[in-house]
């Protein structure tokens, strides 16, 4: 998972917190690659809904707009998460480019079941990344950011086993 040391906040935007500064420092360093991913995932669910095509348009269509929300409704919640910690979050897209691990997806043209496929694996590394998050926010006992990632995690899984089941379990 890429890191970016997360710039120390200036006091005016440093949040009171209890968590000790490293803690919430190696928190939000960790999270911010979260908040990048889940642009990228964003726009490459939504790129796969609207170039769908085949016998299954509508089902497919439907299930990965219905995923493209899910995963917008993240994005959010980990940013702020973030400032609450007193950390800095992504400020464009070249800040979001320099911290993804979910590779951009080009192609002019992809097989249904290529971008099923394509996205099963990245919400499937994205629940990865954000269990080795969950460990830093453990080792702080952050409880507030790991209910946040639990959830985020079961709803990746979630994802991944409906891109599985449509794919017919192979």
């Amino acid at each position: 998972m890429p890191t970016m040391q997360t710039e120390k906040a200036p006091m005016n935007l440093a949040m009171p917190n209890d968590l000790n500064e490293r803690g919430r420092q190696e928190i939000s360093d960790c999270l911010n690659p979260l908040v990048a991913d889940a642009f990228a995932l964003y726009v490459k669910t939504k790129n796969f809904h609207w170039h769908m095509s085949g016998s299954h348009f509508r089902d497919y269509h439907l299930l990965l707009d219905e995923q493209a929300d899910q995963i917008f409704a993240m994005i959010d919640v980990l940013a702020e998460r973030v400032r609450k910690l007193g950390g800095t979050t992504i400020r464009s897209i070249g800040h979001i480019s320099r911290l993804q691990s979910i590779q951009d997806d080009d192609e002019v043209f992809l097989e249904p079941e290529k971008m099923l496929q394509h996205l099963m694996e990245d919400n499937r590394n994205y629940a990865s990344h954000m269990r080795a998050a969950h460990q830093v926010c453990e080792k702080y006992n952050d409880v507030a950011t790991n209910s946040i990632l639990e959830t985020f995690i079961d709803e990746a899984e979630r994802r991944v086993w409906f891109l599985f089941s449509t794919l017919g379990g192979h």
